[in-house]
Protein backbone atom coordinates (compact mmCIF):
# COMPACT_ATOMS: atom_id res chain seq x y z
CA UNK A 1 0.00 0.00 0.00
CA UNK A 2 1.50 3.70 -0.57
CA UNK A 3 2.04 5.87 1.83
CA UNK A 4 -1.01 8.55 -0.02
CA UNK A 5 -3.13 4.96 0.36
CA UNK A 6 -2.42 4.07 3.55
CA UNK A 7 -3.10 7.90 5.07
CA UNK A 8 -6.44 8.27 3.09
CA UNK A 9 -7.36 5.20 4.11
CA UNK A 10 -6.76 5.77 7.73
CA UNK A 11 -8.57 9.58 7.47
CA UNK A 12 -11.74 7.61 6.51
CA UNK A 13 -11.18 4.68 8.78
CA UNK A 14 -11.34 8.17 11.44
CA UNK A 15 -14.42 9.84 9.89
CA UNK A 16 -16.84 6.20 10.36
CA UNK A 17 -15.87 6.46 14.06
CA UNK A 18 -16.80 9.47 15.62
CA UNK A 19 -15.56 8.28 18.71
CA UNK A 20 -12.06 9.14 17.56
CA UNK A 21 -12.96 12.53 16.27
CA UNK A 22 -10.60 13.94 19.04
CA UNK A 23 -7.51 11.62 18.68
CA UNK A 24 -7.87 12.76 14.59
CA UNK A 25 -7.58 16.72 15.50
CA UNK A 26 -4.36 15.91 17.79
CA UNK A 27 -3.08 13.50 14.90
CA UNK A 28 -3.75 16.55 12.53
CA UNK A 29 -1.65 18.90 14.96
CA UNK A 30 0.97 16.46 15.39
CA UNK A 31 1.64 15.91 12.04
CA UNK A 32 1.72 19.40 10.60
CA UNK A 33 2.01 22.57 13.65
CA UNK A 34 4.32 20.07 16.29
CA UNK A 35 5.72 18.02 13.85
CA UNK A 36 9.65 18.62 15.08
CA UNK A 37 8.14 17.08 18.72
CA UNK A 38 8.23 13.61 17.87
CA UNK A 39 12.03 14.30 17.95
CA UNK A 40 12.63 16.80 20.76
CA UNK A 41 15.75 16.15 22.54
CA UNK A 42 16.68 12.89 20.58
CA UNK A 43 20.38 12.79 20.65
CA UNK A 44 20.92 14.20 24.41
CA UNK A 45 18.72 11.42 25.63
CA UNK A 46 20.44 9.08 23.58
CA UNK A 47 24.12 9.78 25.35
CA UNK A 48 22.33 9.47 28.67
CA UNK A 49 20.89 6.58 28.05
CA UNK A 50 23.74 4.51 26.66
CA UNK A 51 25.80 5.88 29.36
CA UNK A 52 23.92 3.70 32.12
CA UNK A 53 22.34 1.30 30.19
CA UNK A 54 22.23 -2.23 31.21
CA UNK A 55 20.98 -5.69 29.92
CA UNK A 56 17.53 -7.06 30.55
CA UNK A 57 19.10 -9.68 32.87
CA UNK A 58 20.96 -7.43 35.14
CA UNK A 59 17.47 -4.89 35.26
CA UNK A 60 15.55 -7.37 36.89
CA UNK A 61 18.74 -8.40 39.33
CA UNK A 62 19.21 -5.31 40.21
CA UNK A 63 15.49 -4.06 40.64
CA UNK A 64 13.68 -7.23 42.00
CA UNK A 65 16.60 -9.45 43.15
CA UNK A 66 14.95 -12.10 40.61
CA UNK A 67 16.77 -14.11 37.72
CA UNK A 68 15.08 -14.22 34.80
CA UNK A 69 16.02 -17.29 33.20
CA UNK A 70 13.28 -19.61 34.13
CA UNK A 71 10.46 -17.33 32.08
CA UNK A 72 11.31 -19.07 28.82
CA UNK A 73 11.34 -22.65 29.75
CA UNK A 74 8.52 -22.36 31.93
CA UNK A 75 6.39 -20.95 29.26
CA UNK A 76 8.08 -22.63 26.29
CA UNK A 77 4.85 -23.96 25.52
CA UNK A 78 2.71 -20.63 25.33
CA UNK A 79 5.84 -18.56 23.97
CA UNK A 80 5.80 -21.03 20.86
CA UNK A 81 2.36 -20.76 20.41
CA UNK A 82 2.02 -17.10 19.94
CA UNK A 83 5.12 -16.95 17.64
CA UNK A 84 3.12 -19.36 15.29
CA UNK A 85 0.14 -17.16 16.15
CA UNK A 86 2.08 -13.76 14.73
CA UNK A 87 3.45 -15.48 12.11
CA UNK A 88 -0.24 -16.83 10.53
CA UNK A 89 -1.46 -12.82 11.50
CA UNK A 90 -2.45 -11.19 7.97
CA UNK A 91 -1.32 -8.23 9.59
CA UNK A 92 2.26 -6.83 10.48
CA UNK A 93 2.31 -4.60 14.12
CA UNK A 94 5.06 -4.61 16.16
CA UNK A 95 7.35 -7.27 17.46
CA UNK A 96 7.59 -8.71 21.36
CA UNK A 97 9.74 -6.49 23.30
CA UNK A 98 11.42 -6.89 26.71
CA UNK A 99 8.87 -10.06 27.80
CA UNK A 100 11.00 -10.93 31.06
CA UNK A 101 11.23 -7.42 32.17
CA UNK A 102 7.39 -6.69 32.30
CA UNK A 103 6.61 -10.92 33.28
CA UNK A 104 9.34 -10.13 36.75
CA UNK A 105 7.58 -6.70 37.47
CA UNK A 106 4.42 -8.55 37.69
CA UNK A 107 5.79 -10.98 39.62
CA UNK A 108 8.17 -8.82 41.89
CA UNK A 109 4.91 -6.87 42.76
CA UNK A 110 2.53 -9.19 43.20
CA UNK A 111 0.12 -7.47 40.65
CA UNK A 112 -3.13 -7.89 40.84
CA UNK A 113 -3.58 -4.93 38.87
CA UNK A 114 -1.72 -3.68 35.83
CA UNK A 115 -2.33 -0.78 33.14
CA UNK A 116 -0.57 -0.52 29.36
CA UNK A 117 -0.52 1.49 26.60
CA UNK A 118 -0.30 -0.19 22.99
CA UNK A 119 -1.05 -3.88 22.66
CA UNK A 120 -0.55 -4.37 18.60
CA UNK A 121 -0.11 -8.04 18.61
CA UNK A 122 -0.07 -8.65 22.36
CA UNK A 123 3.14 -10.02 23.80
CA UNK A 124 3.34 -7.51 26.56
CA UNK A 125 0.12 -8.62 27.10
CA UNK A 126 1.03 -12.03 26.98
CA UNK A 127 3.95 -11.45 29.47
CA UNK A 128 1.41 -9.14 31.85
CA UNK A 129 -1.00 -11.86 31.86
CA UNK A 130 1.22 -14.80 32.72
CA UNK A 131 1.97 -13.35 35.82
CA UNK A 132 -1.90 -12.02 36.77
CA UNK A 133 -3.98 -15.27 35.82
CA UNK A 134 -1.47 -16.55 39.08
CA UNK A 135 -3.56 -14.36 41.66
CA UNK A 136 -7.01 -13.53 39.31
CA UNK A 137 -5.93 -9.90 38.78
CA UNK A 138 -6.48 -7.98 35.59
CA UNK A 139 -5.01 -6.18 33.01
CA UNK A 140 -6.37 -2.55 30.99
CA UNK A 141 -5.09 -2.04 27.63
CA UNK A 142 -5.39 1.28 25.49
CA UNK A 143 -4.54 0.52 21.80
CA UNK A 144 -5.93 2.60 19.40
CA UNK A 145 -7.50 0.91 16.34
CA UNK A 146 -5.26 -0.28 13.30
CA UNK A 147 -7.62 1.73 11.04
CA UNK A 148 -5.14 1.66 7.67
CA UNK A 149 -5.13 -2.34 7.94
CA UNK A 150 -8.78 -3.02 9.05
CA UNK A 151 -6.39 -4.68 11.75
CA UNK A 152 -9.08 -4.63 14.46
CA UNK A 153 -9.85 -7.89 14.93
CA UNK A 154 -5.84 -8.59 15.33
CA UNK A 155 -4.82 -6.39 18.25
CA UNK A 156 -3.92 -8.56 20.88
CA UNK A 157 -3.61 -11.72 18.04
CA UNK A 158 -1.13 -13.92 20.52
CA UNK A 159 -3.26 -13.55 23.52
CA UNK A 160 -4.88 -17.29 23.74
CA UNK A 161 -8.15 -17.46 25.22
CA UNK A 162 -7.18 -19.11 28.38
CA UNK A 163 -6.09 -15.56 29.54
CA UNK A 164 -8.85 -13.30 27.73
CA UNK A 165 -11.14 -13.35 31.09
CA UNK A 166 -8.28 -11.40 33.07
CA UNK A 167 -8.17 -8.65 30.62
CA UNK A 168 -9.82 -5.51 29.53
CA UNK A 169 -8.95 -3.77 26.17
CA UNK A 170 -10.15 -0.16 25.46
CA UNK A 171 -10.38 1.03 21.85
CA UNK A 172 -9.37 4.92 21.82
CA UNK A 173 -6.38 6.54 21.95
CA UNK A 174 -5.01 7.25 25.92
CA UNK A 175 -6.78 10.21 26.42
CA UNK A 176 -9.87 8.78 26.41
CA UNK A 177 -8.98 4.88 27.36
CA UNK A 178 -7.16 6.09 30.00
CA UNK A 179 -9.94 8.11 31.83
CA UNK A 180 -12.05 4.91 31.29
CA UNK A 181 -9.93 2.56 32.86
CA UNK A 182 -8.88 4.81 35.97
CA UNK A 183 -12.67 5.25 36.30
CA UNK A 184 -13.09 1.77 36.62
CA UNK A 185 -9.30 0.94 38.65
CA UNK A 186 -7.40 4.09 40.53
CA UNK A 187 -4.45 2.16 41.78
CA UNK A 188 -1.85 0.08 39.67
CA UNK A 189 0.84 -2.34 40.39
CA UNK A 190 2.46 -2.00 37.21
CA UNK A 191 2.58 0.42 34.59
CA UNK A 192 3.61 -0.14 30.94
CA UNK A 193 4.04 2.68 28.38
CA UNK A 194 4.27 1.89 24.92
CA UNK A 195 2.00 4.29 22.62
CA UNK A 196 2.02 7.58 21.52
CA UNK A 197 5.95 7.92 20.95
CA UNK A 198 5.96 12.00 20.66
CA UNK A 199 7.27 14.03 23.40
CA UNK A 200 3.98 15.87 23.94
CA UNK A 201 2.17 12.98 24.05
CA UNK A 202 4.19 10.58 26.49
CA UNK A 203 4.37 13.87 28.82
CA UNK A 204 0.68 14.03 29.02
CA UNK A 205 0.50 9.97 29.64
CA UNK A 206 3.73 9.65 31.95
CA UNK A 207 1.83 12.47 34.02
CA UNK A 208 -1.28 11.10 34.40
CA UNK A 209 0.04 7.36 34.88
CA UNK A 210 2.82 7.77 37.37
CA UNK A 211 -0.11 9.41 39.76
CA UNK A 212 -2.09 6.37 39.62
CA UNK A 213 0.99 3.93 40.19
CA UNK A 214 0.76 2.78 43.98
CA UNK A 215 4.35 3.01 46.04
CA UNK A 216 6.34 0.53 45.16
CA UNK A 217 4.84 0.05 41.78
CA UNK A 218 6.77 -0.47 38.67
CA UNK A 219 7.01 2.34 35.91
CA UNK A 220 8.32 1.01 32.54
CA UNK A 221 8.47 2.85 29.23
CA UNK A 222 9.31 1.67 25.90
CA UNK A 223 11.61 3.36 23.26
CA UNK A 224 12.68 5.98 25.45
CA UNK A 225 15.55 7.16 22.91
CA UNK A 226 13.15 8.61 20.25
CA UNK A 227 13.04 11.95 22.25
CA UNK A 228 13.60 13.24 25.41
CA UNK A 229 10.35 12.81 27.14
CA UNK A 230 11.36 9.62 29.36
CA UNK A 231 14.96 11.71 30.81
CA UNK A 232 13.08 14.95 31.15
CA UNK A 233 9.96 13.34 32.84
CA UNK A 234 12.34 11.70 35.57
CA UNK A 235 14.50 14.91 35.83
CA UNK A 236 11.73 16.55 36.86
CA UNK A 237 10.11 14.23 39.31
CA UNK A 238 14.11 13.08 41.08
CA UNK A 239 13.45 9.93 40.02
CA UNK A 240 16.87 7.61 39.90
CA UNK A 241 15.69 4.94 36.95
CA UNK A 242 17.52 2.16 35.32
CA UNK A 243 17.76 2.22 31.34
CA UNK A 244 17.66 -1.45 30.02
CA UNK A 245 19.11 -1.51 26.39
CA UNK A 246 17.30 -4.34 24.37
CA UNK A 247 17.88 -4.55 20.40
CA UNK A 248 19.26 -1.92 20.03
CA UNK A 249 16.85 0.45 21.77
CA UNK A 250 16.19 1.75 25.28
CA UNK A 251 13.46 1.16 28.07
CA UNK A 252 12.68 3.37 30.88
CA UNK A 253 11.99 1.42 34.44
CA UNK A 254 11.77 2.76 37.87
CA UNK A 255 10.00 1.38 41.26
CA UNK A 256 8.16 4.09 42.60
Amino acid sequence: MSEIARVLKTFIGYLKRPDLYPELGRKIIKNTVNRGNAFKGKDKTNSWAAERSVSQKESILKLFGLEMDAFRSDYSDALKTAVQREKDCPVKMGGPGALELIYYACEFTNAKHVVETGVAYGWSSLASLLSLSKRNGTLYSSDMPYLAQDGDQYVGYVVPENLKSNWKLFRFADKESLPKIFAENSVFDVLHYDSDKSYNGRMWAYDELYKHLRKGGVFISDDIGDNSAYQDFCEKNNIETTVVEYEGKYIGVFIK
